[in-house]
């Protein structure tokens, strides 16, 4: 159910009611009974976290950067696991035929 903000004409008070949609607009204060009118309020949507939008849609500039940040941590994996693991000597491989 959506939550509706009303402001009361005669006390200033602003309160929030749940109402269906289909419900009528409240008329009158729940605090001194004097007329209301419903307020426009900004809807309480947050998102929070990396979020679907972030990974499902990227701008063009996300795009890149992803793409550079793959490339550049593909050629320094590369680098590090050669780097990483020298050959291996053999006495075999070290030994050469006449």
């Amino acid at each position: 159910m959506p939550t509706y903000e009303y402001e009361c004409s005669a006390c200033g008070q602003l309160f929030e009611v749940r109402q269906r949609i289909s419900d009528a607009a409240l008329e009158h204060c729940i605090h001194c009974g004097a007329s209301v009118h419903r307020v426009l309020a900004a809807a309480p949507f947050i998102l929070k976290g990396s979020g679907f939008y972030v990974n499902d849609y990227p701008s063009e500039s996300r795009k890149k950067g992803l793409t550079e940040e793959k490339k550049a941590t593909a050629d320094s994996g590369a680098s590090s696991s050669t780097a990483a693991s020298p050959t291996p000597s053999s006495p075999e491989s070290s030994s050469s035929k006449p």
